[in-house]
C-alpha cells in the first residue's frame, strides 16, 4: 500500500493555518489605519496594542506547550486558541474605542499562544521522523500562502466600497471556516 504524501492530521492542519492567517492578515495591514483614522489614536496607542498583542502570544507559547506536555487535549488547546482568535479579531470593527482594540488584539493573541505549541506537537506526533521537515514545509507554506491571501482579500472588499471597519466583519469568513476544520475535520 502507498503511503500518502503527508498525514491527514498536517493536511488539515496547514488548511486550518492557510484560513486563519487569511483572516488574520485582512486585518493586521489595516489596524494601525483603524486606530489612528477611525478611532483617533496617536501611535505610541498603536505600539502599545502591538506590543501587548505579541508579548501575549510569546508568552502564552511557553504555558501552551507546558499544558500540552501535561496532559490537556491538544485538539482542545488548538480548537480552543483558533476559536478565540476567531472570535476576537472580527469583533476589532465594531471597537468604539483603542482601549476595547487593545482587549480584542490582547485575546486574538491569547488564542495564538494557547494553539501554537499544542499545533506543532499535533504535527510532529501525526508525521514519521523521516518525513517531519516535508510535514512542516507544508504547513509554512500553506500559512504564507494564506498570509499572502489575507491582504488580497481586504483590497478586494475595500475596493467595493466597503467601509473598512466591515473588513474587519468579513474575517469571520475564513474564521469560520477555520473552526469548522478542526471541529469536523480532525481526529
Amino acid at each position: 500500500m502507498k503511503t500518502p504524501f503527508l498525514p491527514r492530521t498536517v493536511v488539515i492542519l496547514g488548511l486550518v493555518s492557510f484560513f486563519n492567517d487569511t483572516a488574520s492578515e485582512m486585518i493586521t495591514p489595516l489596524l494601525p489605519v483603524f486606530l489612528i483614522a477611525t478611532l483617533g489614536a496617536g501611535p505610541a496607542v498603536v505600539g502599545l496594542v502591538e506590543g501587548v498583542a505579541e508579548a501575549t502570544a510569546s508568552l502564552l507559547k511557553l504555558v501552551s506547550g507546558r499544558m500540552a506536555d501535561r496532559g490537556w487535549s491538544h485538539k482542545g488547546l488548538v480548537l480552543g486558541g483558533y476559536s478565540v482568535s476567531n472570535l476576537a479579531r472580527p469583533l476589532v470593527g465594531l471597537a468604539l474605542g483603542w482601549n476595547l482594540v487593545l482587549l480584542l488584539r490582547f485575546l486574538d493573541r491569547v488564542g495564538k499562544g494557547l494553539r501554537t505549541s499544542p499545533r506543532d506537537a499535533l504535527i510532529t506526533a501525526s508525521t514519521d521522523a523521516t518525513r517531519l521537515g516535508r510535514a512542516f514545509g507544508f504547513h509554512r507554506a500553506l500559512d504564507n500562502a494564506g498570509a499572502m491571501l489575507g491582504p488580497l482579500c481586504a483590497w478586494a472588499i475595500l475596493r467595493e466600497g466597503v467601509p473598512m471597519a466591515h473588513v474587519f466583519l468579513w474575517s469571520l469568513v475564513p474564521g469560520i471556516l477555520v473552526v469548522c476544520l478542526l471541529g469536523f475535520g480532525l481526529k
